[in-house]
């Protein structure tokens, strides 16, 4: 049966609590950095166990930054997943460092710790790992590497808040951790970031390089304490989050757990749906950790069904339902093949899951019938098909 609704994708849970805190952040003297993005910064770094948190304006920004702080710059490289969104390479490039891929877990999507000892050379300088979909990477090995070489790690958990490995939360593990907030993500700011780290000298260069570099003094010049005078210590960005944005992750932050609970169910209840199904591979997750479920991508078996992947999305988006692809994998796209040489073929498991996998909508604004209802058309949709 189709629905008289589109079910999109996503959407972002939003209350009268976040409402609310937006509207006395405008009622007061601070719009943009203030002091709500400072106890935002507090509460974060809290959540995560991390000894710093760094509010900007995007992930992106605080994988930039990251990169920046390390020293990291033209000529060296930087070895990191091509399945994840652009954003995580061009960082590095943005750096004048050249990324350098390397494939991925067929079970996870996450980086294959085994493949990255083979692309180390005298110019790398870092990895950054990307925890797919909200599932943990192997960040035992991957940090054991890094030490064995003297690199430096900077996870992108932009899928990973709530995420934790062997115990630990994804925020204090490796040197330095990078969240997103965007519309679509667990904890929504609208647009937003979060750099976490232990390392109180990444985290000093992190808030000088992500307000145009200018000196500490520089944060509070318009306070009753502050100073009007600066200093330019280095030729930093406008990276720097509102407090806008900060009222609402605020109040994301405290009902995070409740909204992981949501996640947790209906990623629950399609894994029971699909279990036994020919053709549907759902998501593996890893005992001993933590998935917060940030996205859920089924894979088609195709040598038990006929249909493919962009013929699935065509046949649910008949049906009212939202999808999305994640990803392309980067090496794929023509500025890589173009600058680069990267040819397809290169990272043959990161492509197979590519041609094979789709997101279903998953999130806590959704109803249980939402989800019976996404079950009833892809297993229709696959079992005529087989």
């Amino acid at each position: 049966m189709l629905r008289s609704e589109f079910l999109p994708y996503s959407s972002p849970l939003i209350a009268e609590d976040e409402i609310n805190e937006v509207t006395d952040t405008l009622r007061s003297s601070w719009l943009s950095r203030g002091p709500k993005t400072a106890e935002f910064e507090r509460q974060f770094a809290d959540y995560v166990g991390a000894s710093h948190a760094i509010a900007m304006n995007s992930c992106t920004a605080a994988l930039h930054v990251a990169l920046i702080a390390r020293g990291i710059g033209p000529g060296d490289e930087v070895i990191t997943s091509p399945l994840t969104f652009a954003a995580t390479a061009n960082t590095i490039i943005h750096c004048g460092a050249k990324p350098v891929f390397v494939d991925v877990d067929a079970e996870t999507g996450n980086i294959d710790p085994s493949g990255i000892e083979e692309k180390i050379t005298n110019k790398t300088k870092a990895i950054v790992p990307v925890h797919y979909a909200g599932q943990a990477c192997d960040m035992d090995r991957i940090i054991g590497i890094a030490r064995k070489y003297g690199l430096f790690v900077s996870e992108d958990a932009a899928h990973a808040i709530y995420t934790t490995y062997k115990g630990r939360m994804i925020g204090g593990i490796g040197d330095a951790t990078s969240f997103s907030f965007y519309a679509t993500k667990n904890l929504c700011t609208g647009e937003g970031g979060m750099l976490t780290t232990n390392d109180d000298s990444i985290a000093e260069k992190a808030r000088v390089i992500s307000l145009h570099g200018m000196s500490k003094n520089a944060w509070n010049r318009y306070d009753k304490n502050g100073s009007w005078y600066y200093e330019i210590l280095y030729p930093g960005f406008k990276y720097n989050m509102t407090d806008i944005q900060a009222s609402l992750g605020i109040q994301q932050l405290k009902k995070l757990e409740h909204m992981q609970k949501a996640r947790e169910a209906y990623a629950k209840r399609y894994n029971e749906a699909f279990a036994g199904v020919p053709g549907i591979i759902t998501p593996k997750e890893i005992p001993g950790n933590r998935h917060s479920w940030h996205l859920y991508v089924i894979q088609l078996d195709g040598n038990q069904i006929r249909i493919g992947r962009d013929r699935l999305i065509e046949e649910l988006t008949k049906r009212n339902i939202g999808t999305s692809v994640h990803f392309i994998p980067v090496h794929l796209h023509p500025y890589y093949q173009e600058r680069y040489g990267y040819k397809k073929g290169a990272y043959p498991v990161a492509e197979h899951m590519y041609e094979r996998m789709v997101s279903l909508p998953l999130y806590p604004k959704m109803r249980p019938e939402d989800i019976d209802r996404v079950v009833d058309a892809v297993t229709g949709i696959v079992r005529e098909n087989r």
